[in-house]
C-alpha cells in the first residue's frame, strides 16, 4: 500500500508539472503583448522615478530609503509587475460561465492544485519577456543597481520564489470565487486594489506612516514585492531571512488551505446547466 500511495503521489506531481509546463509554453506565445507591456511599464517606471527624484530634491528631511534604493525598488516593481494578481484565469472564467467547468471535475487530479499549477504559469510566463529587458534597460540607462553582495542575491531569490507561490495562491482564490460570482470582476478589483497599495508597487512600504505599519505587517501583500525587493537592495540584512521566511511559508500554507476548503465547498454546491 505505501508503494501504491507513493506512486500515485508521484504521478500527481508529474501531472501538475505537466499542466504548468503546457500553460507556461502557451503564454510564451504572446510575445507582442509582452513587449508592448514592457514599453508601458518602462514609461510608468520613468514617470515614477521622476516623481521620487523631485521629492528627494525638494525635501531635506531624513527618509527611510536613499534615492538610489528607491529608484532600484521602482524598477524591480516594473520588472515583476506580473506578480500582481490582476484577475482570475480567463479560461477558468469561461468554463464557469459556460458550464464546462464540470469537465474539470472528472480529471484524475486534485482540482485545486490543477488550477494552482496554471496560476503559477500565469504569474511567471508573461514576465519572461518583460523582466529581462527591464533589467537590462534600467541597469544600463536608469540607475538600477545590482544586489550589494551574494547573500543579498540569495535571500532575494529565495524570497522571490515564495512571492510567486503566494501570488499564485491569491490568483487561485480569484479562480475559485468564480463558482459564486461567475464574472468575478468585483472581487478581482478589490484584491487588485489591496495588492497594488500594500505590496509597495505604488509607494515603497517604509514610507508609510508608523500608524499604518502595524496593519501592513499583518497582510500577506508585502511578501509579494516589498520584502523580496528590500532583500535585493540589502535594505533588509540577509540574516533576517530566517525571520521573514517563516511568515512567507505560513501565509502560503494559509492561502492554499483556505482556497482548498472553499473550492471543496463550491464543488459540493455546484449546479451546471440545471443538472
Amino acid at each position: 500500500m505505501p508503494k501504491i500511495a507513493n506512486r500515485t503521489s508521484s504521478l500527481a506531481i508529474k501531472s501538475y508539472i505537466a499542466v504548468f509546463s503546457a500553460r507556461f509554453r502557451t503564454l510564451l506565445q504572446y510575445r507582442a503583448a509582452a513587449f508592448a507591456g514592457f514599453g508601458t511599464q518602462l514609461f510608468w517606471g520613468l514617470l515614477r522615478v521622476m516623481i521620487f527624484e523631485a521629492f528627494y530634491r525638494s525635501s531635506t528631511a531624513p527618509q527611510p530609503m536613499t534615492v538610489d534604493e528607491v529608484v532600484t525598488y521602482i524598477w524591480l516593481g516594473q520588472a515583476f509587475l506580473v506578480l500582481i494578481p490582476l484577475r482570475a484565469d480567463p479560461d477558468v472564467r469561461d468554463m464557469v460561465r459556460s458550464g464546462n467547468v464540470v469537465y474539470e471535475l472528472v480529471r484524475p487530479a486534485n482540482l485545486y492544485f490543477f488550477w494552482y499549477s496554471r496560476a503559477i504559469a500565469q504569474r511567471t510566463a508573461p514576465g519572461v519577456f518583460r523582466a529581462l529587458p527591464m533589467f537590462i534597460t534600467a541597469s544600463l540607462f536608469f540607475n538600477l543597481q545590482m544586489p550589494p553582495n551574494i547573500p543579498a542575491t540569495c535571500t532575494w531569490l529565495v524570497s522571490m520564489l515564495f512571492a510567486v507561490l503566494i501570488s499564485a495562491a491569491i490568483t487561485n482564490l480569484l479562480n475559485i470565487s468564480l463558482l459564486w460570482t461567475i464574472s468575478g470582476e468585483g472581487i478581482s478589483y478589490l484584491v487588485f486594489g489591496l495588492t497594488w497599495i500594500f505590496s509597495g508597487i505604488i509607494i515603497p512600504l517604509p514610507f508609510f506612516p508608523d500608524w499604518a505599519q502595524a496593519t501592513i505587517n499583518i497582510l500577506p501583500f508585502r511578501y509579494i514585492m516589498d520584502i523580496p525587493f528590500r532583500f535585493y537592495l540589502g535594505h533588509i540584512p540577509p540574516e533576517q531571512i530566517w525571520y521573514h521566511l517563516p511568515f512567507q511559508i505560513a501565509y502560503l500554507i494559509a492561502l492554499i488551505t483556505t482556497g482548498h476548503l472553499i473550492l471543496t465547498r463550491g464543488i459540493h454546491r455546484l449546479v451546471a446547466q440545471g443538472g
